[in-house]
């Protein structure tokens, strides 16, 4: 295989990730002004079967004579169970490949499916002369097999980016009771979604993926929207689905670090930094105000950090080295 000229990001801001049917263009138009991190170009459950046709050539359109500054770029393709994906990833690649980070393959049951998908655009990138390996994979995992398999999902190829919860069909396929997608089934007292959503977090962080919350249905309450991609920003997901614009700004803030907790963060980072030069005196904790930090303190800070910078937030505070 190829190496790429230079270093892929695999770690793009994804706290908003807004999808939008491949068959519609006026969608796809209003979606370019809207300040999402991500936007998903649906081939799959948002596309009619008799559209999937044409709706690829229309992505390709969009893709190639669109604006998408500053947003990532993924179309979703249809499973490999279906008929649909090998002429998703042919039409969508050769047309539009030099304009699109990433696919998207929905409905991961194992590792080999996503080693399907990496030989497939391996071969496309050769054959139009792209930089291998450029374009990267988003797994979702959407039943019981994929969940069981996650870990291995993770480490099918080196194109993998993100590890997606699908939580409408894994819900249908566990049998769950509910019907309302995003909320907890009636009558169990706790979080019915902390086992899927640690392991699938553990499996992203384990192998330094991001991991991505599903979407939550009811598109006109965005307070329950915010409280639902909450939990999933308490646990350490990087991001969540948006389906309406209604949510972008919402998920946006939520992945977000609030504006004190950047600001502590950063202070962090350069209180460590000085106090284990040899100017702070080489120690390996100190304190900040009333706080010890130490080395763990410092990663801690990072991934904060990491987000507020991703998010283009403004320190508002300066750290002064203390007085001899």
């Amino acid at each position: 295989m190829t190496t790429p000229a230079a270093p892929v990001n695999r770690l793009r801001p994804r706290r908003s990730c807004l999808a939008v049917p491949g068959s519609n263009p006026r969608f796809l138009e209003k979606a370019q002004g809207l300040p999402a991190d991500q936007v998903f170009l649906d081939l799959e459950d948002a596309c009619a079967p008799l559209a999937k046709p044409e709706a690829r050539h229309t992505i390709v359109k969009f893709l190639n004579e669109g604006d998408w500054t500053g947003k990532t770029r993924v179309v979703r393709v249809n499973d490999w169970t279906t008929h649909w994906t090998y002429r998703d990833v042919v039409t969508v690649v050769e047309g539009a490949g030099q304009n699109l980070d990433c696919i998207m393959l929905p409905k991961v049951q194992d590792a080999q499916q996503v080693v399907a998908l990496d030989l497939l655009l391996t071969q496309i990138e050769k054959t139009m002369g792209f930089e291998v390996g450029k374009i990267g994979i988003e797994a979702q995992i959407e039943n019981a097999q994929g969940l069981n398999n996650v870990n291995e999902i993770a480490t099918a190829s080196p194109r993998i980016e993100t590890i997606i919860f699908g939580p409408a069909d894994f819900m249908a396929s566990i049998n769950m009771k509910s019907l309302v997608v995003g909320e907890q089934p009636p009558g169990y007292p706790a979080d019915a979604y902390h086992y899927i959503l640690m392991k699938i977090l553990m499996a992203a962080r384990a192998n330094n993926l991001q991991a991505i919350d599903g979407p939550y249905l009811q598109i006109k309450n965005v307070n329950g929207f915010r409280e639902v991609a909450g939990r999933a920003a308490a646990l350490g997901f990087d991001g969540k689905w948006v389906l309406h614009p209604g949510q972008v700004d919402a998920a946006n803030e939520v992945f977000s670090p609030s504006q004190e907790d950047y600001d502590h963060a950063e202070l962090i980072l350069d209180a460590y930094e000085w106090c284990t030069s040899e100017a702070g005196g080489k120690k390996g904790s100190a304190m900040l105000g009333d706080e010890m930090i130490d080395e763990a303190s410092r990663k801690m800070a990072l991934v904060i950090a990491g987000k507020g910078r991703a998010a283009g937030m403004q320190r508002t505070s300066k750290f002064e080295a203390p007085e001899a």
